[in-house]
């Protein structure tokens, strides 16, 4: 636990640090809740360009601590604002904390997240690992984007923070920076509201769901293109209006989903701003044209106190007030060329990602998944502990999922409609650039694709309903609805070995297609559900799995290979012959083993859908 915690602290206050001194560079003057994105893109982005170099992360970890010193110093004289400023989000980052606490406290122990769900993250592991040790790596030779792991592989070199415990932190501090990133559309809201909107846009119960399998790329995709939307809200607001480099906190952003999703990020980020160009031109061209009554239009104070605008925020009326600010061709080449420049050296990575499995629609596209999910469990409101369940096989019938699945559309709908009215251009364009995603993946792409499509826009969707909705009853009632959905899918989490070691993958070539028999202690098996790991890890051949403390006096007939626990003291069985030592792991062979093996054949596509996504 501690180790974790003192993950989450590295993560949310670097990021914080370096994400509010590169957002004041630009002009900015006042704390911006976009920190916590920005930073946490910059965090990738410095430990994956610098986690190859001697030491392994001693050296992304000491630039990162060079960074973050100069970045409070530069800091240091706006300090009371911060302060005041982190008053206001302490609340929101505690409940976010505990919430993502829930599947651990259900558990009794920390560790690896999903593991009944998705096992993902032995592949992961090992990616880190072999990093963490300069070594190559499938996922490293196949352009796999690895910024997160890097951040992952910085702690363990410097902080000694285990990999397990790195990435659960990462995992716990994502959920924290995107519930604070989103306050930045509620910063003129009194505390009553605002606290709860965040937590629920923060953790929608998509990405509450994609937490509990133990998916932080996509939970971090899901931050950078909601922090990205907003980042173009605010672009257009009068603070940030006139400033040159107002598109650069949204350049960052979109370098941090490189690194984290690769060339697939960018359909989100890059359709969303292409669309938002072309709704401030049709904006800025309805704001010109005379009134039919004579007078300009524009939205009510009600409605601009409602949508948290003023004090900084987007400007809501009349053609002074509304469009890119000026030279608005130089402020976007400036983004771009930055942009273009610091994702230059993953350029060739991306091309060889192109290549990787997920992208064949052809191929055995459902993952962990049963078949397609309902597009609607993104509107934030579905009572299931598990998303890939149908309406009706949980404990809530069928009716109850149809009923929040209209109720949330309803609200969806007409916040769509108050946003346009309000010209809130730039999250009309995010929920059409997900919608788009979401459209394409189902089309051509594959239910696993198309899912993760659903979550990344998850939290726009809540976004459009809460925002313009929240000084109203109906949003408060989706607001409890839609808590207690993300709180299920937490309390409904697994929770796997915190002590697990991906060596056994190292053993994949040396058993090959043989039979094996793994024995792991029974705390292993039965508490901790080190069992779909651990098949996850052999697959490809046939696997038994049994406790030590159980294995009788000889392996099952048939069975050419043992594997077991270091610690115990010679082989478990008489006559094998030890082949190779994997710590925290000894392969034993078995002479003459002959006969049918008992043991179950991991398939190739079981395989298949365990490894990692894009």
């Amino acid at each position: 636990m501690v180790a974790t915690y003192a993950a989450v602290l590295v993560i949310c206050g670097a990021s914080l640090a370096l994400g509010q001194a590169a957002i004041e560079l630009c002009g900015v003057r006042g704390w911006s809740w976009l920190a916590p994105g920005v930073g946490l893109a910059l965090l990738c982005a410095l430990c994956w360009g610098a986690v190859r170099l001697p030491g392994h992360g001693v050296i992304s970890a000491v630039l990162v601590l060079l960074l973050v010193l100069g970045s409070v110093v530069y800091l240091w004289s706006r300090l009371q604002e911060g302060i005041e400023a982190l008053r206001t989000g302490a609340p929101v980052a505690l409940l976010a904390l505990i919430a993502t606490a829930i599947p651990f406290l259900a558990e009794g122990h920390f560790g690896i997240l999903g593991t009944s769900f998705n096992p993902d993250m032995s592949q992961h592991l090992l990616a880190a690992a072999r990093l963490a040790e300069g070594q190559s790596s499938q996922l490293l030779n196949q352009g796999y984007p690895l910024g997160p792991h890097s951040i992952v592989v910085a702690l363990h070199n410097t902080l000694g923070i285990g990999l397990v415990q790195g990435f659960s932190g990462l995992m716990i501090a994502v959920a924290v920076l995107a519930s604070l990133t989103a306050l930045t559309a509620f910063r003129n809201q009194p505390w009553p509201l605002r606290i709860p909107a965040a937590l629920v846009i923060g953790l929608t119960y998509m990405v509450a769901s994609y937490y509990a399998q133990g998916s932080f790329k996509e939970t971090m995709q899901a931050l950078f293109f909601l922090a990205f939307v907003l980042a173009l809200r605010e672009a257009s607001s009068p603070g940030w209006q006139k400033l040159l480099l107002r598109f650069v906190p949204a350049a960052l952003l979109a370098v941090g989903s490189v690194y984290t999703y690769s060339f697939p990020g960018l359909i989100w980020l890059g359709g969303a701003a292409v669309v938002w160009l072309l709704v401030e031109v049709l904006l800025v061209r309805v704001a010109k044209a005379p009134p039919a009554g004579g007078a300009v239009g524009g939205p009510a104070p009600e409605d601009a106190l409602a949508t948290g605008r003023g004090g900084g925020s987007p400007a809501a009326t009349g053609p002074a007030g509304r469009g890119l600010g000026p030279s608005p061709a130089r402020a976007l080449s400036f983004a771009v060329l930055l942009f273009a420049v610091l994702i230059a050296p993953e350029i060739g990575r991306m091309i060889d990602f192109h290549s990787f499995e997920t992208f064949d629609p052809n191929g055995p596209g459902l993952g962990n998944l049963f078949g397609q999910i309902s597009p609607f469990e993104g509107f934030g409101i579905w009572p299931s502990g598990d998303f890939r369940l149908t309406p009706g096989t949980g404990a809530v019938p069928a009716l109850g999922y149809y009923a929040g699945a209209a109720f949330a559309t309803i609200l969806l709908l007409y916040g769509l409609v108050l946003c346009w009215r309000r010209r809130e251009s730039a999250l009309i364009a995010g929920l059409a650039a997900a919608a788009l995603a979401y459209a394409a993946a189902r089309l051509g792409g594959t239910p696993y694709t198309a899912a993760k499509a659903i979550e990344v826009g998850a939290p726009l969707a809540a976004l459009v309903i809460v925002l313009p909705l929240l000084r109203r009853p109906v949003a408060w009632l989706y607001l409890l609805v839609a808590a207690s959905c993300s709180l299920l899918a937490l309390a409904n989490a697994p929770v796997g070995p915190s002590s697990y070691s991906p060596a056994l993958t190292g053993l994949r070539d040396e058993v090959g297609e043989g039979s094996t028999l793994v024995l792991a202690s029974k705390q292993l098996l039965d508490d901790e559900q080190g069992t779909p790991y651990i098949a996850w890890e052999l697959r490809g051949g046939r696997v038994c799995i049994a406790a030590a403390e159980e294995a009788g006096s000889h392996p099952p007939r048939g069975v050419r290979y043992v594997v077991s626990e270091s610690r115990s003291i010679g082989p478990p069985f008489v006559g094998l012959h030890r082949v190779q030592v994997a710590l925290p792991y000894v392969l034993w062979e078995v002479p003459g083993a002959r006969g049918h093996s008992p043991c179950p054949l991991i398939a190739v596509r079981q395989a298949r859908q365990g490894t990692p996504r894009g």
